[in-house]
């Protein structure tokens, strides 16, 4: 079959065939007959003709959830709704537009937030599906950071869950207001009532209900929009029915008394909730509608309802089934009702470049043919092709080759685009996550003058330049950490390259080099986390790298004073080296974490300087590997009492004589092995403190403090490092996700005698 199309965007029914064994193919063609889908060229709009509205007509907006609350689903449906795509993707059959990644689409799981253009209703809505895996909250923070709304997916069976609070946070703290859909109301456990109490008691905002549900369950067929009273029902099986027609009606006497009633106490409700909210919607009602608060218009009960969102008053909420097509539809119509647009959002900084160039740099990814493609957020002025940019952050020009308008992993170039838009550029090598792109630095000085007279004006202080910059994207600390090795050396410089890549992608990943065992150490936001950047630098870079647990860096030192002699007499060629060495070694105070080297005064007088130093070398060499288990040495002090030699010694050799004087001497001083402790703060709630705590008591741990923050319970302790391997996943399934951590090194501490008896056993590979 030969499809014409402008734009074809072939995903999937047809292309999901070209993967699968001949009897899927005959299945999925017989489903796709059943489902009435037709080719046609018009059916599928192309994105050059994508609306190109006023900046009031733009949408900006993330669709954020907990883990399979439907956001994928729910971007699918708005896609295949508005025209973009020409046949319902599945995430269970990895097809979906926006899960566009190998990993994303075996798991079944978004990975990366991923962006769309489309339009609606002469709006232009630039979407942004987020992840809903903790592990990948970064996605989700630098997404918030350039999006004016949010849509809130709930499942309306289980309600708020651990994600949607910490995105529902993120959301906070960006100042975004946001809509709310509870999906999955054809589910049987599904329950309005429940949904709305947890919106209201665990996010603290006012849920203001905009639709009630005709029927529950699988009688799920419509809803009841309760600003005009009119009643909207998907009818059709769920093989032939894409949900794409569906009828409006007004509601009528002769309708069910029981909806008509519920109805009517949702819209009382409504218009209280609002008045509440909004004090000229308050004055209007008391003044023209005092006898019939319910013959408002719904147009101003819509502009009241807007003035409340933007405001972050209350959330409206809506709902739907996604997944079976319906109330898709008159979400898209909230999101350009009661969303901002760019030019309604509170931007400091813009005003100050006007009319030029002023941009956020929000991510970045790295495409094969193209190189780095970043993903930039414009806040004013316009972008065009083949211009020269100024980038504040890394103070360097740089130029763009091309500029394209995103579609999940398809994209179109295009010459311009104006403020309050999203899009990708081709060429900049340089920029990263979080960096502020103007169009020159004649630009940003202009910026600065206007900010310094403003500033004057106000007698307040002057800015400086570097305050210029738009404020970044928050990147959390890692919790995760494991080793990485490539599987030859020859691949170390592959490995760093991929890595490098990988981190300018992912600022949450980190890569570091242990001092101590000369470990690539991934720093990473989970197990799944890690897991995904391994699979990655095997399918991207083809490198298959080994994955092993962190090196535990211990420490040595010893328990008591010891003295020792040793004499070194070698002969090299024609050369006889004679050296004799006489030292002790002293425990310092637990506190010091330094090793010193002194001499007798006697002794140093006596040493010429070459000597002393091949003395102090031997010294510090010693302390390198400790008489234990071969780890660094710690809180030792040395004392050289005598140092003799013949004529001819090498320094060589009276480094090497001291060495192994120092190892007799370690040796004979009993060693103690140090363990790295950690302070850890876990915030979690009351509910589930005690389960943290027994298992913290498991692990060794120290409790420190426990304080109050809100209605959550910070507990600070110590743990040695050694205990803390997958803690993130095991304090995730003890509290249900609704906790989280930070590490990081406090001291090196003594391990008690079974302990290290355990720990020698273990190196030892007795245990």
């Amino acid at each position: 079959m030969h499809l014409n199309v402008p734009y074809p965007i072939l995903r999937g029914s047809i292309r999901h065939l070209m993967t699968r064994s001949p009897q899927t193919c005959r299945d999925r063609v017989g489903e796709i007959r059943r489902r009435n889908y037709s080719f046609y060229r018009d059916e599928v709009k192309s994105l050059r003709a994508v609306a190109n509205p006023d900046i009031s007509k733009i949408r900006n907006i993330g669709i954020m959830a907990h883990i399979d609350a439907g956001k994928t689903t729910t971007t699918e449906r708005m896609l295949y709704f508005s025209g973009y795509t020409r046949a319902l993707g599945d995430v269970d059959d990895g097809d979906t537009v926006t899960d566009f990644m190998a990993q994303e689409r075996e798991r079944g799981i978004t990975i990366q937030s991923a962006a769309v253009t489309f339009d609606w209703k002469d709006h232009r809505i630039n979407l942004i599906d987020t992840p809903g895996h903790v592990d990948f909250t970064l996605e989700v923070e630098r997404a918030l950071r350039v999006l004016d709304g949010a849509v809130a997916v709930f499942d309306a069976s289980a309600g708020v869950e651990a994600q949607t609070m910490t995105v529902w946070r993120q959301a906070e703290k960006h100042k975004i207001p946001c809509v709310c859909f509870l999906n999955k109301m054809d589910k049987p456990a599904a329950s309005l009532r429940y949904s709305i109490d947890s919106i209201k008691t665990k996010l603290k905002t006012i849920p203001i209900l905009l639709q009630i549900p005709i029927g529950s369950g699988k009688s799920f067929t419509g809803l009841v929009d309760l600003i005009t009273r009119q009643k909207l029902t998907w009818q059709g099986s769920s093989l032939t029915y894409d949900g794409r027609a569906f009828e409006t009606s007004a509601l009528q006497p002769s309708d069910d008394p029981d909806v008509l009633q519920a109805v009517s106490e949702a819209r009382a409700t409504l218009i209280e909730q609002v008045a509440d909210l909004d004090d000229d919607f308050a004055e209007l009602l008391l003044g023209h509608y005092i006898e019939n608060f319910d013959a408002v218009p719904a147009g101003k009960l819509q502009e009241a309802l807007r003035k409340v969102t933007l405001a972050r008053k209350g959330v409206p909420v809506l709902c739907g089934s996604s997944l079976k097509n319906k109330g898709v539809q008159p979400l898209l119509d909230a999101i350009t009702a009661y969303l901002p647009a760019p030019n309604e959002r509170n931007h400091d900084l813009v005003r100050w470049y006007k009319d030029d160039l002023c941009a956020l740099a929000f991510k970045v990814v790295h495409d094969k043919q193209r190189g780095p493609l970043v993903f930039v957020r414009i806040y004013s002025g316009s972008m065009k092709a083949q211009s020269a940019v100024y980038n504040i952050n890394r103070n360097g020009t740089e130029r763009m080759s091309r500029l394209l308008l995103p579609f999940a992993d398809q994209h179109i170039e295009i010459p311009s685009l104006s403020a309050g838009n999203i899009v990708l550029t081709v060429g900049l090598k340089q920029t990263v996550t979080g960096d502020t792109i103007v169009s020159s630095k004649a630009s940003a000085a202009a910026a600065v003058r206007r900010a310094q007279e403003e500033a004057e004006s106000k007698s307040s202080s002057q800015r400086e330049s570097s305050s210029l910059a738009l404020a970044g994207v928050e990147v959390p600390e890692p919790v995760f950490f494991c080793s990485i090795e490539p599987p030859t050396l020859a691949k170390q410089a592959d490995l760093e390259h991929a890595l490098n890549c990988l981190q300018r992608e992912d600022p949450s990943l980190k890569v570091r080099t242990d001092p101590d065992s000369g470990q690539t150490i991934l720093c990473g936001m989970g197990e799944l986390h890690i897991e995904i950047i391994h699979d990655r630098i095997k399918r991207e870079y083809n490198i298959e790298t080994h994955l092993g647990p962190l090196q535990v860096a211990y420490r040595e030192t010893i328990l008591q004073s010891a003295n020792a002699t040793d004499t070194l007499d070698r002969t090299l060629g024609d050369k006889r080296h004679v050296v004799t060495v006489e030292l002790a070694v002293h425990a310092l105070m637990e506190s010091s974490t330094s090793c010193d080297v002194t001499f007798e005064e006697e002794v140093k007088t006596q040493l010429p300087a070459v000597v002393r130093e091949a003395v102090e070398n031997g010294v510090q060499s010693a302390y390198l590997q400790g008489p234990v288990l071969g780890f660094p040495v710690e809180g030792v002090k040395t004392v050289i009492h005598h140092v003799s030699l013949e004529p001819g010694t090498s320094a060589a050799m009276v480094s090497a004589c001291v060495s192994r004087c120092m190892l007799k001497a370690l040796k004979l001083a009993g060693g103690q092995v140090l363990e790295p402790v950690m302070a850890l703060e876990v915030t979690v709630g009351e509910e589930y403190l005690s389960p943290v705590l027994a298992d913290l008591a498991q692990r060794r741990g120290t409790i420190c403090d426990i304080q109050s923050r809100e209605e959550n319970k910070v507990l600070l302790a110590t743990v040695p490092l050694a205990e803390m391997m997958g803690y993130s996943t095991v304090l995730r399934t003890l509290t249900s996700g609704n906790a989280n951590f930070s590490l990081e090194l406090s001291s090196y501490e003594p391990m008690n005698t079974q302990d290290q008896n355990i720990l020698l056993n273990k190196m030892a590979g007795l245990a």
